[in-house]
């Protein structure tokens, strides 16, 4: 296992392109029409923990998401697993690894938008609030002390 941030590796896109979750759809999106910057802020990279060229997990590491406040960044976003590797904490791995290159950024503070109750919490994530993301949806947004 490792992890790696996209670049135009074409097995990640093809994994992508028919993505059971609406998310994996839309971030695909992002990625083929060379968007992910553009939308989620500048710096933003998808981040892929791969088996050899199967995808374990992904998420971004970006300077916005769903939620529009420019106080607020950066952001873990698009978390996902694929089911067969589920159970063996690989999206917390990924999470790690993206809060380790926060703190190397020199971010105090990372967040996250989600509508999971109790997930992210066991991760080390405290609720922060819940707003109105841009999609007009409820969403609860996390907060990791660095």
């Amino acid at each position: 296992m490792k992890i790696i941030d996209f670049k135009d590796e074409l097995y990640i896109l093809k994994y992508l392109e028919n993505h059971p979750w609406g998310a994996g759809k839309f971030l695909y999106e992002l990625m083929i029409n060379n968007k992910v910057e553009e939308v989620l802020g500048s710096k933003s990279k998808v981040v892929v923990m791969v088996d050899n060229e199967n995808v374990v997990s992904f998420a971004t590491y970006a300077h916005q998401d769903c939620i529009k406040d420019e106080t607020l960044f950066p952001w873990i976003g698009f978390v996902y697993t694929e089911e067969a590797y589920r159970g063996n904490r690989y999206s917390q791995k990924l999470i790690n690894h993206i809060l380790d290159r926060a703190r190397q950024d020199g971010y105090k503070k990372v967040y996250l938008a989600t509508d999971h109750i109790g997930l992210y919490e066991k991760y080390g994530f405290k609720y922060l609030e819940s707003r109105i993301d841009i999609y007009n949806d409820d969403c609860r947004i996390y907060t990791y002390d660095l």
